[in-house]
């Protein structure tokens, strides 16, 4: 059975820095560390970090004193200075790419277009763009339908793990109803390049395992390219959701992961099918030789 791994794996640049940024804080005081919601969508890295000292929680009322740490999706100017008011220490770890697409989001309110982010609405990234600029920008996606008439200027935003099709099918929308226009294609090049690598792979293979949080959306959305190229795909978090019928008759595997998955999870999964295909040859060869006795 052939394994083709995927060229770009692990962690994306922003993961990596926002872990960094919690664990450095965490080495340089002795007062609790905390981040406000899962610091990145990898339940198994929350843990181990957790075991750290790096604690998440879903509200500031949970705690009373010490860092809070802004996870790598970032969060509202009024959440953060909530924080701030309430006498916590800030720690920000949003992504640089995504704090790009908040000040991009912003500047064109200012400028007096009515603005649009491309993307799932309940995504932590999305509400904080959202917040960043008091609420006024608008969520578009295929999914839900916007009424562009009296538009005159709109602009244009992306959430970072967007696809760039969907961008372009928003784009259509737009075209044929409003004067001017404004686009920041402000999608993550590891994003776009990790989607364009797992349509590759799911051409060229029987079964594709796409490795990373359930709750992550640019995994989730690296599952759903596969599938739609019509390769049998599988979204797993760790090596424990692999099933080893799964395999049966496939000769070539495809193996992709989110950017905020870690590498030992990874070789995990990656030594779980060599020991799997192993099996597989031990099988054939007592067979071949149960045939020739």
């Amino acid at each position: 059975m052939d394994i083709l791994i995927a060229e770009d794996m692990g962690f994306c640049f922003g993961v990596k820095r926002a872990i960094k940024i919690a664990r450095d804080i965490r080495r340089e005081t002795d007062a609790n560390v905390y981040t406000l919601g899962s610091i990145i969508h990898n339940p198994q890295v929350v843990q181990q970090l957790k075991e750290e000292g790096i604690v998440p929680i879903s509200s500031l009322d949970e705690v009373r004193e010490g860092y809070i740490v802004i996870r790598s999706h970032g969060v509202s100017l009024s959440v953060q200075k909530e924080i701030e008011e309430r006498g916590f220490q800030v720690v920000d770890a949003t992504c640089p790419l995504v704090k790009r697409v908040q000040k991009k989001a912003r500047e064109l309110v200012e400028e007096g277009y009515t603005v649009f982010v491309v993307g799932e609405k309940e995504h932590p990234e999305v509400q904080g763009i959202i917040g960043y600029t008091g609420g006024k920008v608008r969520v578009i996606n295929l999914k839900n339908k916007v009424n562009f008439e009296g538009l005159e200027k709109v602009g244009v935003v992306a959430q970072t793990t967007q696809s760039i099709k969907n961008l372009e099918s928003i784009m259509l929308k737009f075209l044929p109803g409003v004067k001017e226009l404004k686009v920041f294609n402000t999608i993550c090049d590891v994003t776009d390049k990790r989607q364009k690598e797992v349509i590759k792979l799911a051409l060229k293979s029987e079964l594709v395992i796409v490795i990373g949080g359930k709750k992550s959306a640019n995994t989730s959305r690296l599952a759903a390219l596969s599938l739609k190229e019509g390769c049998e795909t599988h979204h797993i978090e760790t090596d424990k959701e692999i099933k080893k019928e799964w395999f049966r008759g496939k000769e070539k595997v495809g193996i992709v992961s989110g950017s905020s998955t870690p590498d030992w999870i990874i070789e995990r999964v990656i030594n779980k099918l060599k020991k799997i295909d192993k099996q597989k040859e031990e099988v054939l060869h007592e067979r071949r030789d149960k045939f020739h006795n």
